[in-house]
């Protein structure tokens, strides 16, 4: 059952206030210095309730913490303690404790299967509310809720759509290097309610959710030959695309879910293809000798940014997505390769390989102001948050010659600190970050 459609929102107005500007965190700086919050526990009114309370409380504070953003103050330092979604906040107390933001909110049981969920956002030294929301839910979806209200008060307070309430998909891995078996997984962004997509028997690599979330595109080895397919989240159903006589791989969607870029080899050249997914008829995008590969859509779809070595060296150009206008983006030194547009359109985010290491980096899409994030032995296949403001990619260490380096998921702001591994429970590679959920 979909979320938005069992939530009942109350949203109220913001109130303004001349005497102070709006508590807004700037999300370039904050990193350094976290907004600190005060987030009491929420009120409740059963037992039963009281502890699906406490849960929704910790996967908030997780996830706002996990942002970078914000700095949770501890419960022992509150003062005053809250007794009543309708009490008004001494904001004296609150100040005492230097606390700039205050979350105030309480739980309910509707009956035996439904919660209600109030949630308060105030800014203390303005002694202003800044959001009251509601939400009443079948109990099973707890931490569904706990995302929306993280999302709810990142939204509040830094201007910015949240990215708590999300999935990822990825490549699990395990076993020795020689025989590794390589099948898709999904979890929620914070590592829970995971489970396998695929069972193993065949290789997969870089899955990508459509924009609509009904579907993953990834490329399986179908034998030796590599092949694109799709695969229904809900059903388990899988498609291969298109009968190519050679490989395909790299699959991306397009914005409105319905085509798909690939990449096909065929007689020692490799250029891109369009697929429309109504029809199952593909177009040749690219036209060259080189290795045209790693296409990704702008927002609004009217180009693609590849990589390609037609000029000797693997580098990122831009096209009109008709093909048209081909014209080269990056002018470092070191190959550049997996450029993905971002969500916002401000940024492409790549991989470069230069002086025997990886790195993670991002370029307007002019190719002016690169900006390399993070380094490592082996750094790879950035992908976006939805609200463009994180990164996801896979990090592997050099191993040694009796034992193979684990593969770990990790995430960073755009601005480059707040590195953090993802948790996940083998290996882990390829991801791709899911849309907000519906």
């Amino acid at each position: 059952m979909k979320l938005r459609s069992i939530l009942a929102f109350l949203l109220i107005a913001v109130f303004a206030f001349p005497a102070r500007a709006e508590l807004q965190i700037d999300v370039n700086g904050a990193v350094r210095d976290p907004l600190p919050l005060a987030f009491p526990e929420i009120i409740s009114s059963t037992p039963s309730a009281e502890d699906y309370g406490e849960r929704i409380r910790e996967v908030v504070i997780a996830d706002l913490e996990r942002s970078g953003l914000f700095r949770i103050i501890p419960d022992n330092s509150y003062i005053q303690e809250l007794k009543s979604i309708n009490e008004q906040p001494n904001f004296t107390d609150w100040k005492a404790i230097n606390a700039h933001a205050l979350v105030q909110s309480a739980i309910s049981e509707v009956n035996a299967q439904n919660l209600k969920v109030e949630m308060r956002l105030w800014d203390v030294y303005a002694e202003n509310q800044m959001k009251d929301q509601s939400f009443t839910t079948t109990k099973d979806n707890w931490r569904r809720i706990a995302h929306v209200i993280a999302d709810a008060i990142y939204e509040r307070l830094t201007g910015e759509k949240g990215y708590f309430d999300t999935r990822i998909v990825y490549v699990s891995e395990n076993g020795p290097a020689t025989r590794r078996i390589k099948r898709l997984a999904i979890m929620d962004q914070d590592g829970e309610n995971h489970k396998f997509l695929t069972s193993g028997a065949s290789l997969v690599l870089t899955p990508r959710f459509s924009p609509n979330l009904q579907k993953i595109t990834y490329m399986s080895y179908s034998g030796t030959i590599p092949k694109v397919y799709l695969l229904d989240i809900e059903t388990g159903q899988q498609n291969l695309i298109g009968n190519f006589p050679g490989m395909t791989f790299a699959p991306v969607f397009s914005p409105d879910s319905q085509k798909l870029l690939l990449s096909y080899a065929n007689d020692g050249k490799t250029n891109i293809y369009e697929m429309d997914l109504r029809t199952y008829k593909a177009k040749r995008i690219t036209n060259s000798n080189a290795i045209d590969t790693s296409p990704s859509y702008s927002p609004d779809g009217s180009q693609i940014v590849f990589n390609s070595d037609r000029g000797g060296n693997q580098q990122l150009y831009v096209m009109d997505a008709d093909g048209s206008n081909i014209h080269r983006i990056s002018h470092g030194s070191g190959r550049y390769a997996t450029p993905v547009w971002s969500p916002r359109g401000d940024y492409i985010a790549f991989t470069k390989m230069a002086n025997g290491q990886f790195y993670i980096g991002v370029m307007y899409p002019d190719g002016t102001g690169e900006r390399l994030l993070a380094n490592g032995y082996l750094v790879e296949a950035p992908v976006w948050s939805p609200n463009g403001r994180v990164l996801m990619y896979f990090r592997q260490e050099r191993g040694s010659a009796r034992k193979n380096a684990p593969v770990k998921l990790y995430t960073i702001d755009l601005t480059g600190y707040n590195e953090r591994m993802v948790v996940t429970p083998a290996d882990a590679s390829d991801p791709a970050w899911s849309p907000l959920l519906p």
